[in-house]
């Protein structure tokens, strides 16, 4: 069930916080500024040393205010220790047999960031829950989306890179699940994060509202 669970918050919340600090002060400040927007989940990036300490951190902190996952994971010892620490979901720019694997003993989501349509099948049969527009999103855009989905209408997407409060909509209507953001949602004091995850998420609830009617 905690994986089905985990993987619900995320698909309807719809976005989630790109985190790169240091302390567990500022990723505090970032945690409550997201929470008092409605974007309660965060991934921390393994790109720091301290990640797991941060991640146990926050985790202790705000228990189930705050859906908290690790990023930049490329193997499964950084996989595994994540996990140990409280991450509750498991991202990474690149697919690994083995991570997708750890991820599915633990019952963890798993969103490994794929290059190509055979890459992203091969993921979706290991269990990855999302599959990761990235990093050539950042060349081909919104429209990456719709290129994974034409074929796979099902396949669920998180996207990161590129995506503003101003484009946010395409990105939506070229049908991405999950919108990752990076300074939107971390940059300036709570007040400002909480704000720009106001706007954020005001626009997919109304995206969603529009399509479903």
């Amino acid at each position: 069930m905690k994986k089905m669970n985990i993987t619900k918050t995320m698909a309807e919340i719809g976005a989630l916080a790109i985190v790169r600090v240091e302390t567990l002060d500022r990723a505090s400040e970032i945690a409550e500024g997201c929470i008092k927007g409605g974007i309660p989940v965060m991934e921390m990036s393994y790109t720091l040393n301290n990640a797991g300490e941060i991640i146990k951190g926050l985790s202790k902190k705000y228990g189930k205010e705050l859906c908290v996952g690790a990023g930049t994971v490329l193997d499964s010892e950084t996989a595994r220790h994540a996990i140990l620490h409280g991450a509750q979901f498991i991202i990474a720019p690149t697919y690994n047999e083995d991570v997708a694997k750890i991820c599915n003993r633990y019952q963890i989501p798993y969103a490994p960031g794929c290059t190509s349509l055979t890459e992203a099948v091969d993921a979706l049969s290991l269990g990855a829950t999302f599959i990761k527009a990235f990093p050539i999103s950042d060349f081909y855009g919104p429209k990456l989306v719709k290129v994974f989905k034409t074929p796979i209408p099902d396949m669920p997407i998180l996207a990161s890179g590129g995506i503003t409060l101003d484009n946010l909509h395409v990105w939506l209507e070229n049908g991405v699940d999950v919108c990752g953001f990076g300074g939107l949602l971390t940059k300036g004091s709570s007040e400002d994060i909480a704000e720009n995850a106001r706007k954020i998420r005001e626009t997919i609830d109304k995206f969603r509202n529009c399509t479903s009617n």
